[in-house]
């Protein structure tokens, strides 16, 4: 942790940007801001005071390296950033998870940025392993504050730092950290066996995406699971095996798991291994949009139809071509559902709103003149709550296809 104590900045807003703060939302952007006494850095304290009565309004923590200039952490009274304000965030978004924890899962989301009042900082939980991800350096001069409640919290052994790109990249990057770093006890393998309702996964918490697995779809995985007996899968975009996984072990008939990499589908079997002897698992390492061609061209069909692609749209400027993807793969995948099968579609991609993509599911459907109903309609596991509009990114939708 940095020994450079943070300057306190007094901040006032202009109009809308006030008023955004006053109906909750946690971001500041540079251009809402209209008054700011003194040169600030990254984690400087800015406390934020209304304009009219000028009373204290909130308090963020200033980030220099983004748009967003201030992340808000704390509305109302004024309060000090120290172990007892953290503890109080991280005791709250441990009570939120608690009905997950009550399950055989021992693995998930213990911090969600914004949504638990930490802006910039993700940590997830992998049985003993804690494993937390910076995307701002606001938290350079926090960062063992808030590791040290989230580890004894949690009762995890060891932590891991991870940390997004920008903030590798970034010239002013803590020297003392680096991306995969173990930073409290020790990883003898970066490899890491965690439960999820019941069945058996790895992670890798060092090298793997984000902190090494995706933890957001755990409920819809879960439910294909429970409608996979004797029926025939196809999952598109597997990664780890995480739906292939819950089919094989509901009784599906057999799961064929589609991805471009190699390695992520290795680890698909290597978990379909850890709970199945000998499960009906067929892997294809294979385009997405290239696959599912040429398994029309063959006319093979099934039961239960899986599409879940990474985010298309990171950017406001991507959507158009991120909803002309969407179109193409619901176009690609309905001729492969059996009549009276299920298809389960689903988009992480944040700037794609959930009408957007539900519409445009419906109308791939209404198009391919088969007859369709939409089953049900999920979005994020207890685990990633929504505090804010933008936090909401996850929504999957189940269409029975005759």
């Amino acid at each position: 942790m940095s020994e450079q104590k943070p300057k306190r900045l007094a901040v006032k807003l202009k109009p809308a940007a006030e008023k955004a703060v006053k109906q909750g939302h946690p971001w500041v952007f540079d251009k809402g801001i209209a008054k700011v006494n003194k040169e600030a850095s990254s984690g400087d304290i800015a406390v934020i005071f209304d304009q009219k009565k000028n009373k204290f309004l909130a308090l963020g923590l200033w980030d220099a390296a983004s748009p967003i200039r201030i992340k808000i952490l704390h509305q109302g009274s004024p309060t000090q950033l120290d172990s007892e304000f953290f503890k109080q965030k991280i005791d709250q978004a441990f009570q939120v998870r608690q009905p997950l924890l009550k399950t055989a899962t021992n693995s998930y989301r213990f911090i969600y940025g914004e949504n638990d009042g930490l802006p910039g900082l993700v940590a997830d939980v992998y049985a003993k392993v804690l494993v937390v991800k910076v995307y701002s350096l606001i938290w350079e001069r926090y960062l063992d504050l808030i590791v040290d409640g989230l580890q004894a919290c949690a009762a995890c052994t060891t932590v891991v730092l991870r940390l997004s790109r920008n903030v590798q990249n970034h010239p002013q990057k803590p020297a003392t950290w680096a991306d995969g770093l173990v930073i409290r006890g020790a990883l003898e393998n970066p490899q890491i066996q965690f439960q999820e309702h019941g069945l058996y996964f790895q992670a890798n918490v060092v090298h793997g995406h984000k902190t090494g697995y995706f933890l957001d779809h755990r409920h819809n995985r879960k439910k294909i699971g429970e409608i996979a007996e004797g029926k025939t899968v196809l999952d598109v975009f597997s990664y780890a095996g995480g739906f292939s996984v819950h089919a094989l072990a509901g009784g599906a008939a057999s799961v064929m798991s589609i991805d471009v990499s190699k390695q992520a589908l290795d680890a698909a079997a290597e978990n379909a291994r850890l709970n199945i002897e000998n499960p009906a698992h067929e892997t294809w390492a294979v385009d997405a949009f290239e696959g599912l061609r040429i398994l029309k061209k063959q006319g093979r069909t099934f039961d239960i139809v899986i599409i879940d692609p990474p985010s298309f749209a990171k950017q406001a400027s991507e959507v158009p071509t991120a909803t002309k993807t969407y179109q193409q793969l619901i176009e690609l995948a309905i001729p492969l559902v059996t009549a009276g099968g299920i298809l389960l579609s689903a988009s992480c991609s944040s700037r794609v709103d959930r009408a957007t993509f539900f519409d445009i599911n419906e109308k791939c459907l209404i198009a391919s003149a088969r007859k369709w109903k939409l089953l049900e309609q999920t979005f994020h596991d207890i685990d990633h709550p929504i505090g804010f509009p933008e936090g909401a990114y996850l929504k999957s939708a189940y269409f029975i296809v005759n």
